[in-house]
């Protein structure tokens, strides 16, 4: 893709409502054009061959040819980024992660009629999916974070203000007990597989934030817990936060840390759009810093954008320990970089070495 120029999108759906709603949502953004539709993937692969879009967003339940299949002839073949597209129901999210596995970059839930605070939030998850696959690449080219043109909508990008107050000036005691605070976006689901499969079965507490939409956290709680020696789930609201066990935010809802006493616990609630995304990683890590202070350890990976980046500031200066993903490993050194760059971060590690340094902070 050339600076400056706009974003190439084909949309492959076998319904044509849905590739008309998707193409209106998507030209909403000044930097994205939809160059060409298809209703399957053999009509597809003529629309590549006549231009090759940026980004292809693929429904994964089509006639002739399932997206799943599609997409592994084109990582093979032809390696273009891929958005998933898909319906809100337990096996659209099932087949959804396992297109992340193959290469896929994003996902995104089909345009459906709603409110008009629902659609422009719809627009700006939908636009955001393509753009971060737009700089991810395929086969997850590593990049270095570029500024990004955000679609023109009215309300003004909102911070954790929104949400939770900043943290007071009082600082937590420091105990035995640790909470590890995560948050990553593009690129996200596999670091957070290798983060997590390489922690012990005694590890510390732990409280993700992996931007997704709704209904597929579920499915990718359920997944890693099947991989991993700790224990993984989707968050309820009231949870403890206990050794051996990490609990995902669920997708559309913001997660943050409290704590009464001795022990602690996530609140799940609903909220505004925080820096562009719900659930916010800013959230959670204000949160953090605030009950949690000194006795916490907060890990940012992979994700286009600044997500993160102040809450992970503020981590810092209630007495956390900070580790952020190096840029070789990651998908997009978006996120990261806009956290080192604040001055919130305290190491920088390759993915591989990040679970180990957690818990030799949390021994120590």
């Amino acid at each position: 893709m050339e600076k400056n120029s706009k974003i190439r999108v084909l949309i492959v759906d076998d319904s044509a409502s849905v590739r008309q709603s998707l193409k209106q949502v998507l030209e909403t953004d000044p930097g994205i054009e939809v160059t060409a539709t298809a209703s399957d993937p053999y009509v597809a692969v003529a629309r590549i061959e006549q231009q090759e879009p940026d980004v292809i967003t693929l429904d994964v339940e089509m006639p002739r040819m399932d997206g799943l299949t599609f997409l592994d002839k084109i990582m093979t073949q032809h390696p273009i980024p891929v958005v998933i597209c898909s319906s809100l129901t337990e096996r659209g999210s099932d087949t959804a992660l396992a297109a992340l596995e193959r290469g896929a970059v994003e996902i995104i839930t089909k345009p459906k009629l709603g409110t008009r605070e629902f659609l422009q939030e719809s627009a700006i998850r939908i636009c955001d999916a393509v753009k971060s696959a737009a700089r991810a690449g395929a086969r997850k080219r590593r990049i270095v974070a570029t500024p990004v043109e955000e679609p023109r909508v009215p309300e003004p990008k909102l911070t954790a203000d929104a949400v939770i107050a900043r943290p007071d000036s009082r600082a937590m005691i420091e105990t035995t007990d640790k909470v590890v605070a995560v948050g990553a976006s593009t690129g996200g689901t596999e670091a957070l597989r290798e983060f997590l499969e390489a922690l012990p079965a005694d590890a510390p507490g732990i409280v993700v934030v992996q931007h997704m939409p709704e209904k597929f956290t579920a499915s990718f709680a359920a997944r890693l817990d099947q991989l991993c020696r700790v224990n993984v789930r989707e968050a309820v609201d009231g949870d403890s936060v206990i050794r051996g066990q990490a609990l995902i935010a669920p997708g559309n809802r913001h997660m943050l840390l409290k704590r009464s006493g001795a022990r602690y616990f996530v609140e799940v609630r609903d909220g505004p759009l925080v820096n562009r995304h719900r659930p916010s990683v800013d959230v959670l890590f204000r949160s953090t810093a605030r009950y949690a202070g000194r006795n916490a350890i907060g890990v940012i990976m992979t994700g286009m954008g600044d997500d993160g980046a102040r809450g992970m500031l503020e981590m810092k200066e209630a007495g956390a320990a900070n580790i952020a993903q190096d840029e070789a490993s990651c998908v997009v050194f978006g996120m990261p970089a806009e956290a080192i760059r604040m001055g919130g971060v305290e190491r920088v590690l390759p993915l591989r070495l990040i679970a180990d340094e957690v818990v030799r902070r949390c021994r120590g």
